[in-house]
């Protein structure tokens, strides 16, 4: 299912599914329990641009916490809930705009009911969430082992359940580590489904290599017309989750607002500090909310026409360098000056 088809799901204030647009979350890695600390890396991937953040809730402390913690922020609080059908119960009384659950490791169907007619009381979706390494012992018989096919017919079952008792306010999310897969069940289960896709590529490692495997398995997906909401799974700090997917969502064309950084590779013709000056430039955008271009070239003889379809951008020469606006030199500036004279043309810019 195509996303302009798929259910439309609230969550808190915020909506995915139908075409609306695709939403970034993130997950905080404090101690739910510590309040305060949890608060303020909320705060801090609020600014950096999430807008769904999950928290886990592993003990009746964290779910009753998340209460507290709604309190100060300002995005849909998700609660991540595994084993103890309890913690999520007390999670969504505690005022947690959706829950994230596994069915088939809550326990009894009982439980699982108990989970739902609480979700229905309060209408908080439930995020059906299963991935490569949950499933169940059936599944990888019938299957051979870990596949596509076996990931969707076991959240599809999860799926059902849920439906048994009378809810459809449901997300999915299926997950693997294996990028391949991943693609693979999510074509699978958008032909089978329109429920609303949460997509991703589970345990996807350290920065440098997670980012890689999110952004190849994320941009398939979503160039193809799934997934609904995404989360960029890295072994880092939170922050660079959010700032990737914004990357993601931007390249795609599904994301509007901000200064897109183009900067060209190092060769043998550069002179300049370009590794230090496109960071410096990366930093200095982050300011402004235009949608436009800002290219960083390292060769003032071929900068600007490389670069011409760029709104504005500078160009490093020997000692010196240049300022230029859609391909047209404007001036020439020491070297010293171009991040200064840059942050003058922003400073005036105007969007025609």
């Amino acid at each position: 299912m195509h996303r302009e088809n798929t259910k439309v799901i609230s969550i808190g204030k915020h909506v995915i599914g139908g075409g609306n647009p695709v939403l970034i979350q993130s997950m905080t890695n404090t101690k739910t329990e510590d309040i305060k600390a949890t608060v303020e890396q909320i705060l801090q991937l609020e600014e950096a641009g999430c807008e769904i953040i999950r928290c886990a809730a592993p003990t009746m402390e964290a779910a009753l916490a998340l209460g507290e913690i709604k309190k100060y922020i300002h995005i849909p609080l998700v609660a991540d809930i595994h084993f103890d059908y309890r913690l999520a119960i007390a999670a969504m009384e505690a005022g947690a705009d959706k829950i994230r659950i596994n069915p088939g490791n809550i326990g009894a169907k009982e439980r699982v009911k108990a989970v739902v007619d609480t979700a229905k009381e309060r209408n908080i979706p439930i995020r059906v969430g299963v991935n490569s390494g949950s499933l169940e012992k059936e599944i990888l018989e019938k299957y051979n082992g870990v596949t596509a096919e076996g990931i969707v017919e076991s959240a599809l079952d999860k799926v059902a359940m849920i439906e048994e008792f009378g809810y459809d306010n449901i997300v999915i999310s299926i997950k693997s580590t294996n990028v391949p897969m991943t693609i693979k069940a999510h074509e699978l289960i958008a032909e089978k489904t329109r429920y609303p896709l949460h997509i991703g590529i589970t345990e996807s490692g350290i920065s440098r290599v997670g980012i890689i495997k999110s952004s190849v398995g994320i941009g398939c997906l979503l160039n193809k017309g799934i997934g609904d909401t995404i989360r960029v799974s890295l072994t880092d700090d939170p922050v660079r989750e959010v700032e990737t997917a914004k990357v993601i969502l931007q390249t795609l064309g599904l994301r509007k607002g901000g200064i897109e950084v183009i900067s060209c590779p190092t060769c043998g013709r550069t002179k300049i500090d370009l590794i230090g000056l496109a960071n410096q430039v990366s930093d200095l955008v982050k300011e402004y909310e235009y949608d436009i271009k800002v290219a960083v070239m390292g060769c003032a003889v071929n900068g600007p026409g490389e670069a011409k379809e760029a709104d504005l951008g500078i160009a490093g020469g020997d000692g010196v360098g240049l300022i230029f606006k859609k391909g047209e030199i404007l001036r020439k500036v020491p070297e010293e000056q171009l991040l200064m004279e840059l942050k003058k043309e922003l400073d005036s810019y105007e969007i025609s």
